[in-house]
């Protein structure tokens, strides 16, 4: 099992931070699509999508997609 670190574990950001697009591109992340994969699913180009989970990851204060992924997760929503 893998112990998160406590930032982790505590992190809380108000709902009105998610939009439905950032949702759903985690969605899509987190069923392990390649980022390529997941532009086409979501019409977008590959650069945009890596920008887009840039930015949901700096709003929320994580550094990698993994941990918005984790996040959403431990909170239901993806």
């Amino acid at each position: 099992m893998t112990v998160l670190p406590q930032e982790l574990r505590t992190r809380r950001v108000p709902p009105r931070e998610i939009s439905h697009d950032d949702l759903q591109l985690l969605r899509l992340l987190a069923t392990g699509l390649p980022v390529d994969a997941v532009a086409r699913r979501l019409d977008l180009s590959e650069r945009t999508v890596r920008r887009r989970t840039r930015l949901i990851c700096d709003r929320l204060g994580f550094s990698t997609a993994i941990e918005a992924i984790v996040w959403a997760a431990r909170r239901g929503l993806v």
